[in-house]
Parts: structure tokens; C-alpha cells; sequence
């Protein structure tokens, strides 16, 4: 994968299926970050993995964070909604909040995630 400076490679962008999602743990313990990436074509959007409801993971099961139609996001607790694009949840008990984004990158067919600043927005790890 091709690394450059202030960036991390998560994985290939086909190793996320077109219209589907992948969640990654970084670091270990109190500096563990909790993230998934969204792929629609060669555009890719990624966010911390806490519903800002109650900061529970957004899959119970691995890797399901979208809804059967793969239109939106959804948090598997309560069944909140998400837009892709922004994070903005549009319904559920956490309407009117976001996601926290993470600064990502597609370069040379890999997934970066941006060193330093890779939240946009602070928020908790979600716990596991």
C-alpha cells in the first residue's frame, strides 16, 4: 500500500465491497479508536464507531453498519439513522446529532487515514 507522510493505510478500497462498509480498531487499550469506512464508488466516508445517543457501537454484528437498502447508516441498538455523506442522524433517539467523522484519504487504490488530525470531531471510543 502506498504510505505517505501525515497518512495511515487501512486497507485496499476494493478490499471494502462497492455500497458496503468495513469497521477497523486501532491502538489498544485507553488510546483505542473504534472506526468504520463507507464505500460508494471511489468515494469514501469514515466515522468513529459510537452512536452519539449512548455511545454504543453502531454493528452488532461485524461490519453491518448499514440499512438492508444501503441507503443510510444505521445503529443496531436503536435502530437511528444516519446519512452517509455528513453523519447527521435524521431519526431515531440521537436525531439532530452527528457522527463523529474521520479524516480519510484515497490514494493510489488505498484507504488512508489522515495522521494528527484524523478527528474531525472529538468523541469517545466506543466501548467493545
Amino acid at each position: 500500500m502506498s504510505e505517505g507522510p501525515g497518512a495511515r493505510p487501512l486497507c485496499r478500497l476494493d478490499e471494502i465491497p462497492d455500497g458496503g462498509a468495513r469497521g477497523f480498531d486501532l491502538g489498544a487499550g485507553l488510546d483505542a479508536l473504534y472506526i468504520f469506512v463507507v464505500r460508494q464508488g471511489k468515494r469514501i466516508y469514515g466515522y468513529v464507531n459510537s452512536c452519539p445517543h449512548i455511545g454504543t457501537p453502531l454493528d452488532i454484528v461485524p461490519d453491518r453498519f448499514l440499512t438492508e437498502d444501503r441507503r443510510h447508516i444505521i445503529c443496531a441498538t436503536h435502530a437511528a439513522r444516519f446519512r452517509i455523506y455528513d453523519g447527521y442522524c435524521f431519526t431515531g433517539p440521537c436525531q439532530g446529532e452527528s457522527l463523529a467523522p474521520i479524516a480519510l484519504e484515497l490514494r493510489d487504490g488505498a484507504v488512508l487515514l489522515k495522521d494528527g488530525d484524523a478527528l474531525e470531531a472529538p468523541a469517545p471510543p466506543a466501548p467493545r
